[in-house]
């Protein structure tokens, strides 16, 4: 794995946080990428004066390593009525705990919830589990790429004759042979 993807890798190892974020309540979930799951956590009071310690309280449970905030978004994507203060809910977590936080999309997150369910930690725990499951498919896919670029490089195909080339040049340049 190239030291870029294990650094980016490393740095969402670990629980992950997701946040419901709504002018009454706050709906948080749990999850990390090891498992791949979420699940609910709490809902919290969202007035300033209750939800800040109560978070600060979170973090400091569950130590997590990246933070995500669902964003509502009308279906055509145009910014929603709480859009903006989604927005900002998560700039104050970033702010506030030096922690990576990205905004998650959450449309239809309430829609899809079993009737009689806790909207909002139920809706957290979606919302973690696309920002999951968007990122299990994107490490995926940058493995396998590396992976296909590591054999190229190793063996056969173009990319073995780009190294031999450069390998060349390299020695040329220096009056020597390179190592192999």
């Amino acid at each position: 794995m190239p030291e870029g993807a294990s650094r980016a890798r490393a740095a969402v190892e670990g629980p992950v946080l997701g946040f419901d974020f709504g002018s009454r309540r706050i709906g948080v979930a749990i999850g990390n990428r090891l498992t791949g799951g979420a699940r609910p956590l709490a809902v919290l009071d969202a007035a300033a004066a209750r939800r800040w310690p109560a978070i600060v309280r979170l973090i400091g449970e569950w130590q997590p390593a990246q933070l995500v905030v669902g964003i509502p978004r009308h279906p055509d994507g145009a910014p929603h009525a709480m859009t903006a203060a989604c927005e900002r809910f998560a700039r104050q977590l970033a702010g506030r705990h030096g922690l990576p936080v990205t905004g998650v999309d959450e449309r239809y997150s309430t829609a899809v919830l079993a009737p009689g369910q806790d909207a909002d930690d139920a809706a957290a725990a979606l919302i973690l589990q696309q920002w999951l499951d968007t990122e299990s498919k994107s490490m995926s896919k940058s493995e396998s790429e590396s992976e296909s670029a590591g054999a190229a490089l190793r063996g056969g195909g173009r990319g073995a004759a780009r190294a031999d080339a450069c390998d060349d040049a390299c020695g040329d340049a220096f009056g020597d042979e390179m190592p192999a």
